[in-house]
């Protein structure tokens, strides 16, 4: 692929394919207009992303960087950041692979506060760091292993059993979510009891996960599928169809919408959290990357084209009436 320029330019749409709903198939809304895009050089291997306000934090080699429309406003020196980031507590929290270690940057001043040895269970990077319950949790152990951390200490104050190859973590509706691919399982953990009161099974390699919009969603990479899960029963409701895989890409949720960062066919894809349905394929296919919604719009990462792309609010037109 050719290098993106660095400069505001327009995108378009690509062509929609209906979404596949678990009831059926659900129909093709009108292709979304074109959006406004900034592309940011970012040397380097620009790839999972923080939202902080008006500025993202993402994981490079070597380092964890903090930009902004205007530039890199920030850079912390880490052997090797992995996996998506947490905010809480005035600090960034990122696992560290090198060493298996959580460490948490202080927001203002992105100096390192703190290096908490918790082990990280996927020291290959597909993992993230989350917060929920006025903690930190981390996937600490390949074996089946989650650990929570309490902020005003630094210290693990509890240890959750899950299956084994348990990589993925999201928190909402008062619980902490939980995947493991292999097992092809979404665990639901009590944050008030520390144990998991239910487990659910899921398509073809499961990932990364996100609790918002009324559900929770999960990309099921190996069957190209996303997969809504319901916040109370914990069980699969729905599914839509967005590619022959979703793998090695991220996933977001709001305004209404579910965001997926793809790698094959697109930049991101944009579905219908009460629908199912597609309503947007924004972008030519930019390899592996991250994404993370805001009301403003949206973060995107392309770790092999060494950018870090802004597009603005998309006017996503209403699904069409059959």
């Amino acid at each position: 692929m050719r290098k993106l320029l660095s400069t505001a330019h327009l995108i378009t749409s690509m062509p929609l394919l209906a979404g596949a709903a678990l009831l059926g198939l659900a129909a093709a809304p009108p292709v979304a207009r074109a959006q406004e895009s900034q592309v940011i050089d970012v040397p380097g291997f620009a790839d999972f992303l923080t939202v902080d306000g008006d500025t993202v934090w993402a994981t490079n080699k070597g380092r964890v960087e903090r930009w902004s429309l205007k530039g890199k406003l920030a850079e912390t020196p880490l052997a090797h950041p992995c996996g998506a980031m947490a905010i809480l507590a005035g600090s960034l929290w990122v696992a560290n692979c090198a060493d298996g270690t959580l460490n948490r940057i202080d927001l203002a001043t992105a100096k390192l506060t703190a290096t908490i040895a918790t082990g990280v269970a996927n020291t290959y990077g597909e993992t993230n760091v989350v917060a929920g319950a006025g903690s930190i949790w981390i996937a600490s152990d390949k074996k089946g292993v989650i650990s929570r951390i309490d902020p005003a200490t630094n210290a693990v104050i509890a240890t959750i059993a899950v299956d084994s190859d348990t990589f993925y973590l999201a928190y909402g509706f008062g619980s902490l979510w939980a995947v493991s691919a292999p097992h092809q399982t979404i665990q639901r953990i009590d944050a008030a009891t520390n144990t998991v009161v239910k487990s659910a099974t899921l398509g073809k390699e499961p990932g990364f996960l996100v609790a918002g919009e009324g559900a929770v969603w999960v990309q099921e990479q190996g069957d190209g599928t996303l997969a809504r899960i319901d916040a109370v029963s914990g069980e699969v409701t729905g599914r839509v169809k967005v590619g022959a895989n979703l793998k090695w890409g991220d996933i977001d949720a709001g305004g209404g919408k579910v965001w997926l960062r793809t790698t094959d066919d697109q930049v991101f894809a944009v579905i219908d959290a009460k629908t199912l349905a597609i309503v947007a394929r924004v972008g030519k296919p930019s390899g592996s990357g991250a994404l993370r919604y805001t009301d403003a719009g949206v973060w995107t990462t392309a770790h092999d084209h060494h950018t870090l792309t802004w597009w603005t609010a998309p006017a996503m037109p209403a699904p069409a009436v059959k």
